[in-house]
């Protein structure tokens, strides 16, 4: 079964916004896992414009299924997730000011580095995944840093589905199969969403876990996060 794991930074960026806690950012966290959700996605940056640091600690204890810590691991994040231990920590190679994620790891070429930051990560129990394109050389080489899973980032494949579907696919299902072929988990996450998740699941069901955000509150604002929650998790059957 796959996975629904619900990022909830833009939940943090709406309250942002004005300041003061509404939406209460821990409540939605409970509240996703009550609809069915899987897991629960945070992507803390450095200036903290959305998800703050002091959310990803006050989140932690209240996370009943699996908590997944996004970001680039500079020292900061790195003693964050040593700190709070999430199930799982996404390794994502984000520029500090960057508006959102859009492209993987080079594998081979950042090797040493994402080498001893897999082991950083997984001697303190955590479980590691790669943010990687759909290549199956970087997934080849997130085998090699010792990861536990990838992620293949997916914007291309939801940018390319309603002008061919077929070729959107294609270069995800040879990573992933590629990941099976390793033995290396196998998450996705960027702009899937209700349109374009289901096919993405048919293609690819050996998938572990999917996290989705934007998409999934954008959504959430018309449909209700409850009903929302229970939309995706069927494209997932």
């Amino acid at each position: 079964m796959t996975k629904l794991s619900v990022n909830i930074n833009k939940i943090a960026t709406l309250r942002n916004a004005r300041g003061g806690n509404n939406p209460n950012v821990l409540a939605v966290a409970r509240d996703a896992e009550i609809f069915g959700a899987q897991g629960i996605t945070v992507h803390p940056r450095p200036d903290e414009r959305h998800i703050r640091y002091q959310d990803v600690r006050d989140i932690r204890p209240l996370i009943t299924t699996e908590f997944n810590i996004e970001g680039n691991p500079i020292e900061s994040f790195t003693e964050l997730v040593l700190a709070v231990k999430p199930t799982q920590v996404t390794l994502v190679p984000d520029g500090q000011d960057q508006l959102t994620s859009n492209h993987g790891w080079d594998t081979i070429e950042n090797k040493a580095f994402l080498t001893d930051i897999c082991k950083t990560f997984k001697d303190a129990g955590i479980r590691t995944s790669i943010f990687v394109d759909a290549n199956p050389k970087m997934v080849e080489g997130a085998k090699a840093c010792g990861a536990d899973r990838v992620e293949l980032y997916t914007e291309p494949y939801a940018s390319g589905y309603q002008a061919n579907r077929e070729a959107a696919i294609t270069p995800f299902i040879a990573a992933a199969e590629e990941a099976r072929r390793v033995g290396l988990g196998l998450n996705a996450g960027h702009d899937l969403s209700l349109e374009n998740l289901h096919y993405y699941h048919q293609q690819i069901p050996w998938t572990d876990e999917v996290s989705i955000g934007h998409a999934l509150i954008c959504d959430a604002l018309y449909l209700g996060l409850k009903e929302t929650i229970k939309e995706y998790l069927q494209a997932l059957k």
